[in-house]
């Protein structure tokens, strides 16, 4: 029997090979059936109830006359309500497009319009904002409201559904939309193929395992929080706590109180854990594993994180939405070495770093990143041209500057975007803020290019200064030029008392330009 060309496979085989993102929750109820697999608020649900959640609320999706391939728009906080809606999707085949709960007006129309949903589910505080969609609107539903006619309610006590719903496994899963710095947002369709795929590479290079205790607290419209960590620990049996965001003293009254031994968070949440006092005064000896991503973190931040965490192992996560979203890990035993460093490519990833020729570079010199993998986006949602602009020459670029050393350990530079051009001679903004954060009286910076005569663009440091600490701007400047080049060295220091930052801890660069481009600054540096 000959083994080559294509198999032609009965819809019997198919259908046992079939693996979407549903079937491997399926599987983890299986295993662990009555186990408790999440906490939010005062309700638990184990492995098994979550499933049979999922089915209940993939039977009401269908019961409005929604289909597999369908949009299901999800605009709400954390909640256990809004997990199950994301299931129920996977359940049906229907494509699951989650939005920052913090968009109203314009920003709102357009991604209702742009992905065609035809059903949008939100919190009943948010509700009010979906007046501005018009005639005619999507159908619209509450995530969580009145008994009985809420998601949750059904999800609860819903009829559950006759049959199986038929999915395919080559389908797309979500719609996640990029934060549209530079455009209008777009949609980077994943497919459950992918995004599998991914869970596999977390659960391995991230050392997912059945005996964390997890806290979830970074938003799940998010990839990271929801991809990288929530999803991956419902597949392998960990118990995780769901809240609604990352409010320090409650983040650290959980770690103490329910013996957290997982937390991911971005650099600048883990900073406001640092500096508020009952990061002294609590118990968080549980901690085992602290992740941090999605934006790069400081070295003296990172440093003295682990000083005073001397018991948690750290893993520095790199990726972007449209690759689901992990691409490189530094783990523990490498954070010594290169502390600095977003580490090697994880699992089933390869990376590169290339020239604008798309040539390799050698190590040390600098380049944008590309990827290829499976868990990779299918492509922008109605945005061809953008689609093949990101994939050209078969890799997916990533906007990212960075550079490999000679042991393939990837270092990143800046976003091409965030790079300042100061009289032709391009620094990259974490080099600045590395520094300045080495000043005792800083907690956070951020480093941007504002417009100037002279210079075209001036590096500009927006700095807040720790809680009864004091320095000038003269002061800032020269501890900055101590150890960086003059024309590295901040051209202006503006004192501000917080930084622009989305709900899932991003800092805002680009507001710090719009506010501030063309305006007097409180400190600026003569010449």
């Amino acid at each position: 029997m000959s083994l080559t060309g294509n198999l032609n496979l009965s819809a019997e085989i198919v259908r046992a090979r079939r693996n979407t993102i549903g079937d491997a929750l399926r599987r983890s109820a299986r295993r662990h059936r009555q186990r408790e697999a999440l906490r939010y608020a005062d309700r638990g649900w184990s492995f098994e109830a979550l499933d049979q959640a999922a089915n209940r609320v993939a039977q009401f999706y269908a019961s409005l006359g929604i289909r597999a391939g369908d949009r299901v728009l999800a605009y709400g906080k954390n909640s256990d309500a809004y997990l199950i809606a994301f299931l129920g999707c996977l359940r049906l085949g229907a494509i699951h497009v989650p939005i920052n709960y913090a968009l109203t007006g314009d920003e709102l129309i357009y991604l209702v319009k742009q992905s065609g949903a035809s059903l949008v589910l939100s919190d009943p505080d948010l509700a009010a904002n979906l007046a501005v969609l018009g005639d005619p609107q999507p159908t619209t539903r509450l995530l969580k409201g009145a008994p009985g006619e809420d998601l949750l309610s059904i999800a609860q006590h819903g009829p559950l559904p006759d049959a199986e719903f038929e999915v395919d496994d080559r389908s797309v899963a979500q719609f996640l939309y990029t934060s549209g710095t530079t455009a209008a947002p777009k949609g980077a369709m994943l497919g459950h193929a992918g995004v599998l795929a991914e869970y596999q590479t977390c659960i391995q290079d991230l050392e997912c395992r059945e005996s964390d205790r997890a806290l979830a607290a970074l938003p799940l419209y998010h990839t990271a929080q929801m991809h990288v960590f929530t999803m991956p620990h419902l597949l392998v049996g960990a118990w995780q706590m769901l809240i609604e965001s990352p409010v320090p003293a409650r983040v650290l009254e959980l770690i103490e109180a329910e013996k957290i031994t997982s937390f991911f968070a971005p650099p600048t949440v883990w900073i406001s854990l640092l500096r508020h006092p009952d990061f002294a005064t609590r118990d968080l000896s549980s901690l085992r594993k602290i992740y941090y991503g999605a934006s790069i973190m400081p070295v003296p931040v990172l440093q003295e994180l682990r000083a005073r965490l001397p018991n948690a192992e750290p893993y520095n996560c790199y990726g972007q939405t449209e690759i689901a979203p992990m691409a490189t890990v530094l783990r523990p035993h490498e954070h010594e070495a290169r502390p600095a460093s977003a580490g090697r490519p994880v699992f089933n990833v390869e990376t590169r770093v290339v020239d604008d020729a798309g040539n390799d570079c050698p190590p040390g010199t600098l380049g944008e990143i590309v990827h290829c993998s499976p868990q990779l986006t299918l492509g922008y949602w109605d945005k061809a041209a953008q689609t093949a602009e990101a994939f050209a020459g078969g890799w997916f670029h990533s906007g990212d500057l960075g550079y490999f050393d000679t042991e393939g350990y990837l270092f990143i530079a800046d976003r091409v975007k965030d790079v300042i051009n100061t009289g032709g001679v391009l620094v990259a903004s974490r080099e600045v803020e590395e520094a300045l954060l080495t000043h005792a009286a800083v907690s956070e910076v951020a480093v941007v290019a504002l417009p100037d005569p002279k210079w075209i663009e001036a590096v500009a440091a927006f700095v807040v200064l720790r809680d009864g600490a004091e320095a000038s701007g003269d002061a800032l400047i020269a501890h900055a030029r101590a150890v960086l080049a003059p024309y590295k060295v901040p051209k202006q220091v503006i004192f501000v008392p917080t930084l622009p930052k989305n709900t899932a801890g991003k800092l805002l660069k680009r507001e710090l330009r719009l506010k501030y481009s063309g305006s007097a600054t409180p400190f600026a540096l003569p010449g």
